[in-house]
């Protein structure tokens, strides 16, 4: 019965979308394109300018999408729209069909997710969070980080060939931090990367059945795996932030069993995801721009700002959606009640209107910082502070000890289209430079 459950929860989740969008696509819809064009997913941005020249609100077959900045920057600040839920926007009988056969293992997109919810209970569950997870906290964490960092780098002194640095450094250093600020063993932390790579596609809708399948592996593991590792953290509270978590109340409500395992799995799964691939894009951008990469080393002060560069340049995070709350207008396109944007993230941070030469990519632009990589408005990511922080730090060590580190390969791209990042990144390190401190 589960297996059967399981595939018509697919057909109603992502089977009929996915056909659906492959006769779209024929017929030139733009969204089902980027849904079925793998030469798209691997290289949007000419699609993106694409878009850009149809105005700065397009009509898609099952939605609208935005590229333009200041669209998204309304959008995600906006009162009159709500984020989407899982399933909420399919039609009545799929959507049916989707509810009464989904498990019961959390979902990202799943209400008490923080990403699917809205205010009141958005508000309660963020202020929660954000009580332990302050920005004095995120800067007490800044040596944690430095150290980290220079372990993995030295552990990879001794390769003298080609190594994976995703395997070896992108995803190790803040699936290490989060781990520490979570309570997390040492020994879980190769399962929390697995069930991660594996529930990475959750964000993503059309996928087929072995992509689900895999889907559903990586969330239910990592379902059991936190049930169990809270019920651990209140046998035997730590100094963790999520012990914390579990103690904490806001206006005198403590979360539930639901509400502490939807936060505290996201917070673990954001907590390293958009980091892993703001390191892998990172180290391609500077190998792939060596003249840049100079003026760092020459002036290490430049490396905020680098940073802020990467994130608008090669967002990891490409995409998010917003529905309407009531008739509404935007950029002059009426939408009604119900009706999804899809906010290209990603193709608003490459905006002329807003950025010189959008398609440059330039660590002294002055105003890279008004990237959109982070969301915006109410669901701001909390982790913000620390991702910067840890690609800051990473990026820094990892050219500091490996300064003639140069790319072996072409590497494999992450084949989801909400996140993007590197699978694998084949880097050949070179001559090893020991730092102090």
């Amino acid at each position: 019965m589960a297996a059967i459950r399981d595939r018509l929860h697919w057909l109603a989740m992502h089977g009929v979308v996915r056909s659906a969008a492959r006769l779209s696509a024929r017929r030139g819809d733009p969204q089902a394109r980027l849904m079925t064009d793998r030469g798209l997913r691997a290289d949007p941005m000419p699609f993106y300018d694409e878009l850009r020249q149809q105005g700065p609100v397009v009509r898609a077959r099952v939605s609208y999408l935005t590229v333009d900045h200041a669209v998204a920057h309304e959008l995600l600040r906006s009162d009159d729209f709500r984020v989407i839920s899982m399933g909420a926007s399919l039609p009545a009988p799929l959507r049916r069909l989707e509810r009464r056969t989904r498990t019961d293992a959390l979902h990202p997109l799943l209400p008490p997710s923080l990403l699917a919810v809205e205010p009141p209970e958005h508000t309660r569950y963020r202020k929660t969070v954000a009580s332990v997870f302050t920005s004095r906290r995120v800067d007490s964490l800044r040596d944690l980080v430095e150290d980290t960092a220079a372990t993995l780098l030295d552990g990879l002194a001794d390769q003298q060939g080609v190594v994976d640095i995703v395997e070896r450094y992108c995803a190790q250093l803040p699936v290490t931090i989060i781990s520490e600020v979570l309570g997390v063993p040492a020994a879980d932390r190769p399962k929390i990367l697995q069930f991660g790579e594996l529930a990475a596609p959750s964000l993503d809708f059309g996928l087929s059945w072995p992509e689900y399948q895999r889907v559903q592996q990586g969330l239910e593991g990592f379902n059991d795996w936190l049930a169990t590792h809270l019920q651990k953290l209140r046998d035997k509270p730590g100094e963790d932030l999520l012990s914390q978590l579990i103690e904490t109340s806001q206006d005198g409500i403590r979360l539930n069993e639901t509400e502490l395992r939807a936060i505290a799995g996201l917070v673990l799964a954001a907590g390293f995801e958009t980091t892993v691939n703001l390191l892998g894009n990172g180290i391609t951008l500077l190998l792939n721009h060596p003249d840049q990469l100079a003026d760092l080393q020459a002036d290490p002060a430049l490396w905020p700002n680098a940073v802020e560069e990467i994130l608008r340049f090669d967002s990891p995070v490409q995409l998010t959606g917003r529905v309407a709350r009531t008739d509404t207008t935007v950029a002059g396109t009426s939408i009604s009640a119900g009706e999804l944007v899809v906010i290209y993230l990603a193709a608003a941070n490459r905006d002329p209107a807003v950025f010189d030469d959008p398609h440059r990519f330039d660590i002294r632009r002055s105003n890279a910082g008004r990237h959109l990589a982070f969301s915006g408005g109410r669901h701001f990511c909390l982790g913000a502070a620390l991702a910067r922080a840890e690609g800051e730090a990473g990026l820094r060590r990892f050219f500091t000890h490996y300064p003639d580190a140069q790319l072996a390969g072409a590497g494999c791209r992450r084949d989801t289209r909400v996140l993007r990042g590197w699978a694998e990144l084949p880097v050949r390190l070179g001559s090893a430079v020991r730092v102090a401190g």
